[in-house]
């Protein structure tokens, strides 16, 4: 896969079947169409980007951004083309989006047990800041807290933190 040759665009109603398979593959609570449609119509808060290959949606990512925080509500990659850095490339257009959108700062929230997540974050700057117990409603796990402050000259250029 050429990675220089990834698209990134906004993302519309009509990718929402595409996003649910790929929800389907990566959570075990996906989100539902219902809640995908209430984002981009209702949601004002709500800025959802997706990925795309020769014109095939291959990840998306979501998150609110309110005042100058961005929360993190979904990541996600098709899962055929998992583990060759597409994730930390998305998460990186998420931070350069939210940038845009007048955000210093990014949040979110990954299971206690997810270390694979948890190292992408904390190669985008996240840094654990506290935990919520029993976030998750499918097995009552816990979710690790963490937060990123947005260095918008690095993000513009397309630079990784080292």
């Amino acid at each position: 896969m050429n990675k220089d040759m990834l698209a990134y665009r906004a993302m519309a109603e009509s990718d929402i079947p595409a996003i649910l398979a790929i929800e389907q593959e990566a959570f075990s609570s996906p989100w539902t169409e219902e809640a995908f449609v209430n984002e981009l119509k209702n949601n004002m808060f709500a800025r959802y980007v997706v990925m795309e290959y020769g014109g095939e949606l291959i990840g998306y990512g979501g998150m609110w951004i309110i005042m100058d925080e961005a929360h993190v509500t979904n990541i996600a990659i098709r899962s055929d083309v998992r583990g060759i850095g597409l994730g930390n490339r998305l998460l990186g257009q998420l931070q350069r989006t939210a940038v845009f959108y007048g955000a210093a700062r990014m949040t979110l929230e990954v299971r206690v047990s997810n270390e694979h997540a948890q190292r992408l974050y904390r190669k985008h700057g996240f840094q654990p800041s506290g935990v919520r117990p029993r976030y998750y409603s499918d097995n009552d796990e816990d979710a690790l807290i963490m937060w990123a402050e947005l260095d918008a000259d690095r993000l513009r250029t397309g630079g990784e933190r080292t």
